[in-house]
């Protein structure tokens, strides 16, 4: 019994282990374009309640250098002074716009209805929907707008360096670039244009304008309602024939997405059932993650063993931390998070477990003080006309 669960345990450490240092040689920081026309990009923000950072956000995106720019911020229904500090940011820099957002229709995420408004508003033909939490870098932009020329892409995203402050966001947060780098084929991705492998970071999407409106943007019938753009923005575009590609924006960006526990647990849990969490993957993601990330560390309970079972458990807690090592250098996440990386899977499956059981109860997470819609099934609502 014992060989058998040290075998598992090796193959389900091993294979994530083996990709993540596959993909991490293809996860490349994009290069800074020289020479020619600067890129004219409109920079599109939806803001609800974001006035704690708004003012630092712009000043941020207004800094950038090497693009001529346009930044308009749609103040989503806020209560707080997020309309008033852009206003005055704006009375201040032309260059920045305030839209209001429409009453929220039926059928749709806040957020996305939001993103769509804005792309209605854009002047330039490079767009990028840019969260508000997100710092930009000085050539950010720059390089970002260069990656989406030279990729070959209709959409790309940008994954910034993410801080965390908290227990449960050191627990958690870092476990983003993990999951992607450990779990995702990258050339595969890049080779090809099939919807389950299209990926991207809802902090920060660039795209043209003509390719958005083609796919129909965040009005895509498998967008719309989705809390999660992150995943569901690429696959659209891949189900209209689109390529999407993804790189490291860890030099360029920086975003402290939640501040407290509480506010991880529930952001992680309002996109789980179009993730980790969704109908029919849960299970098997809770396999994965399981055996290749916890039951190594479990097995350790059962030592001394053989010399060669030893070693096989001591190989497959290897193989399960190398990668969370790797990550936490690269992508300059916190030392003492690698150590608690078996609690940080099973936090992490455990989030996907409580918004699958609130979603089997009719009580899916919701975000903000909005209840989220019901989501429309993929295969069965017709795609936009291009």
């Amino acid at each position: 019994m014992i060989l058998a669960l040290v075998a598992l345990a090796l193959f389900f450490s091993g294979l994530p282990c083996w990709l993540y240092f596959r993909n991490v040689k293809q996860f490349r920081v994009p290069e800074i374009s020289t020479g020619g026309t600067p890129e004219r990009i409109s920079v599109l923000i939806p803001a609800r309640n974001e006035e704690a950072g708004i003012a630092k956000a712009l000043e941020a995106v207004l800094a950038n250098t090497g693009v001529e720019l346009e930044v308009i911020v749609l103040d989503d229904s806020s209560t707080d002074r997020t309309a008033e500090i852009v206003q005055e940011v704006a009375s201040r820099d032309p260059r920045v716009r305030l839209a209001t957002s429409s009453p929220l229709p039926a059928g749709w995420c806040g957020k996305q209805y939001a993103c769509f408004q804005l792309s209605q508003l854009a002047r330039y033909e490079v767009i990028t929907f840019l969260d508000a939490d997100v710092r930009l870098g000085p050539v950010a932009l720059q390089r970002m707008g260069g990656f989406l020329r030279t990729s070959g892409a209709s959409l790309v995203s940008g994954f910034p360096r993410q801080e965390t402050g908290t227990l449960g966001e050191v627990l958690i947060v870092p476990l983003i670039n993990w999951l992607l780098l450990g779990y995702l084929p990258l050339n595969r991705m890049r080779l090809s244009l099939l919807p389950a492998l299209g990926a991207g970071c809802g902090q920060w999407f660039l795209t043209t304008a003509e390719a958005y409106r083609q796919v129909g943007g965040h009005g895509h019938p498998m967008v719309r309602a989705s809390l999660h753009d992150g995943v569901k923005l690429p696959r659209a575009y891949r189900t209209c024939g689109l390529k999407t590609d993804l790189g490291d924006a860890s030099q360029d960006a920086v975003c402290r997405m939640y501040r407290s526990t509480g506010q991880v647990w529930n952001g992680f849990a309002k996109n789980a059932r179009e993730g980790i969490g969704s109908p029919g993957m849960i299970w098997i993601w809770t396999v994965l993650l399981t055996l290749g990330h916890v039951l190594p560390f479990a097995l350790l309970c059962y030592l001394p063993l053989p010399l060669y079972e030893t070693l096989a458990i001591l190989l497959a807690v290897g193989w399960s931390l190398a990668p969370r090592i790797h990550a936490a250098s690269r992508f300059q996440q916190p030392w003492w998070g690698v150590i608690f990386h078996p609690l940080s899977i099973a936090t992490l499956l455990a989030i996907q477990w409580y918004a699958t059981v609130r979603s089997w109860l009719g009580r899916p997470v919701g975000w903000k003080g909005r209840t989220p819609p019901t989501l429309t099934s993929e295969l069965k609502v017709p795609l936009p006309s291009a």
